[in-house]
């Protein structure tokens, strides 16, 4: 999960720097596409493709949060930051933890809610830039709205997981998930399709959705859905909170500097939480 970390943070600056190009919901087809045909040979190889009906309707449910976020994730980087978006990702920890409550049945004992308040402490504080002004104004610009809605569709995933998962291969999960999600997606963008011009974008843009189609997707698919099982979808979802320090350490590699000095505090929260979270060894269901 850490490597997962790493991996997803690099896709907020990434996404943002190809979001322009595509419409979100072709972007994400695109991805999806990529990941789908890269990931079935493996797959097929190694496990046999293993359909039936009730894996395909399980695998659509989980996927259809997948295309929620990250249709929201791109259509959102147009109108808020990176580190905007990587903060409000915090979020989902909190709302998997009370998905799980009432999916799982997962208790949670206090150190874990104190670690989760924390956690929604932090992210409030870096999306109102420590001005409580802000924060009483409700002063959310477009963007940040839009991905927490999305956020609130990603804290399905992992709960998702925990209770349709059957026994199968996680990699056979991650392939349908990915073919599931792939036609919610050409529902989305069925009418934005005929009007691209596939010709006109530039390679750069497909450099970056090939970067996220393996790196981001595939890998952290796999990765994610391999330790739900083994944590739980709190502590998994948890590792989230690393995204908002990595994201400004990619920020400033890039040369972007660093944001306003009262935004680390919140950022420190954050990372607080995830360590106390981790710390509590593993969730026990009711």
């Amino acid at each position: 999960m850490v490597v997962t970390a790493c991996l997803v943070s690099t896709s907020f600056p990434v996404g943002a720097a190809i979001t322009g190009a595509l419409d979100p919901a072709v972007l994400t087809l695109s991805r999806f596409l990529l990941a789908a045909a890269l990931f079935a040979p493996f797959v097929a190889l190694r496990y046999g493709l293993c359909f039936s009906p009730s894996l395909f309707l399980r695998c659509s449910l989980i996927s259809g949060c997948l295309v929620i976020f990250f249709y929201c994730m791109f259509l959102s980087l147009r109108y808020t930051s990176p580190l905007n978006t990587s903060v409000i990702f915090a979020l989902v920890p909190s709302l998997s933890g009370l998905y799980a409550l009432l999916l799982n049945k997962e208790r949670l004992g206090r150190a874990h809610l104190f670690a989760l308040g924390c956690g929604l402490i932090g992210t409030v504080w870096v999306i109102f830039r420590g001005d409580p002004g802000q924060l009483l104004a409700m002063q959310w610009n477009r963007g940040d709205l839009i991905f927490f809605g999305g956020c609130c569709a990603m804290g399905l995933y992992t709960p998702l997981i925990r209770l349709l998962h059957r026994g199968e291969p996680m990699a056979v999960m991650t392939l349908w998930v990915l073919v599931s999600g792939c036609l919610w997606l050409l529902l989305l963008a069925s009418g934005e399709l005929a009007g691209v011009a596939w010709s006109q974008v530039p390679f750069t843009v497909w450099l970056g959705i090939a970067y996220l189609a393996v790196f981001t997707t595939i890998v952290t698919f796999f990765l994610t859905q391999f330790a739900v099982p083994v944590l739980g979808p709190t502590r998994v979802m948890a590792y989230s909170y690393l995204y908002p320090g990595l994201v400004l350490l990619l920020e400033l590699a890039l040369g972007r500097g660093l944001p306003p000095l009262r935004v680390i505090p919140g950022v420190l929260v954050v990372l607080a939480a995830m360590f106390i979270l981790q710390a509590q060894g593993d969730e026990r269901k009711g």
